[in-house]
């Protein structure tokens, strides 16, 4: 059985009592379980959304790092969003940067990143490890070209599959996982989700698909967290979430392949649940302003439309009318 990774630990330090308390917790778990890398992980420097929002403890944080590292003999990670951050945190002997969905989203701030990691004077010996989220727009193109900005400096990188805006994204996840099956690629449920009460659920999905593991945030009190309080999980969940996982899988491929479906069907029924609020709206206006329900010139219109882009997609006519039609009888019935 190959080694599962687990990059644990909260969105942000925020004070050495909450960092050491947390570090503290995920090694008594790590006692416990075998086959598995545990890494340690907090935020010292936060891109945040709102200048008002708490923007991490910054350089002195780092010292709260070291002190995970030399206790509890756990390699330690953080976010870098700059060179300058990446000096430092290579100073500090941070055996993982990690590369934020907001950067990924730039080519040229993953090759600053890249180039500074290159030209650091202050490498360490043992060799600095870079995981790179997925950008924050659906772009595998780009973010299989982050990896490779990456490899050129010589360290070893790994993926790790966030989603956007709290959604899967798994068409883009399976476009990397394809073109890059060399490289670990990690599951992100905390901000894949939003929701600490979601998490467990998705950490099915590393079973299902063939992943290496997760990266989740852990916080020993998430209910007073300074960030990302909603999707954090206590240390003895995450005791739970691990023993749900298992690397072995012999339909990767096809799970890969239903995820997408199962996304999609999402996104179409919601879509056609939004469509409905809108016909009901209609419903609202056309009564208002005494107009029938049914207006057939509107329809046959419409239908043209649908009939040209099923030929454009290579699609049965007589299949886009079918779906159409019923599609279009639920709107009426929903305006009357």
């Amino acid at each position: 059985m190959k080694q599962s990774i687990y990059i644990v630990g909260p969105c942000s330090a925020e004070s050495r009592e909450q960092v050491l308390e947390t570090a503290q917790a995920i090694n008594t778990l790590r006692s416990t379980v075998s086959d598995t890398l545990f890494i340690f992980r907090a935020g010292v420097w936060k891109p945040r959304t709102s200048p008002s929002s708490f923007q991490g403890a910054g350089d002195e944080a780092l010292a709260w790092l070291q002190a995970v590292k030399a206790r509890y003999h756990m390699p330690v990670a953080t976010e870098v969003a700059t060179p300058e951050h990446v000096q430092a945190a290579l100073a500090a002997g941070i055996d993982y940067l990690w590369i934020g969905a907001r950067t990924s989203a730039s080519p040229i701030a993953v090759q600053a990143i890249a180039e500074s990691i290159d030209h650091c004077a202050v490498r360490p010996a043992a060799p600095v490890n870079v995981l790179i989220k997925n950008p924050v727009n659906t772009d595998a193109a780009l973010w299989i070209g982050n990896i490779e900005r990456l490899e050129r400096t010589g360290v070893p990188v790994m993926a790790v599959h966030r989603g956007c805006n709290h959604q899967p994204c798994w068409q883009m996840a399976h476009i990397v996982r394809t073109a890059r099956p060399d490289i670990p690629m990690l599951l992100d449920p905390s901000h894949m989700s939003g929701d600490a009460a979601k998490v467990a659920a998705l950490m099915d999905k590393i079973t299902e698909l063939g992943l290496n593991g997760a990266m989740i945030e852990v916080h020993c009190h998430p209910e007073a967290a300074l960030s990302d309080r909603k999707q954090q999980v206590r240390p003895e969940t995450l005791s739970n979430l691990i023993n749900l996982t298992n690397l072995n899988n012999q339909n990767i491929e096809l799970n890969w392949l239903r995820a997408e479906i199962d996304e999609l069907d999402a996104t179409l029924w919601e879509t056609i649940a939004a469509r409905m609020d809108v016909s009901r709206r209609i419903g609202i206006w056309k009564k208002a302003n005494d107009v029938q329900p049914l207006q057939p010139a509107r329809y046959e219109a419409i239908l043209r439309q649908r009939l040209k882009w099923a030929e454009e997609h290579d699609l049965p006519s007589t299949f886009v009318q079918q779906i159409f039609d019923l599609i279009h009888q639920e709107s009426i019935r929903q305006q009357k």
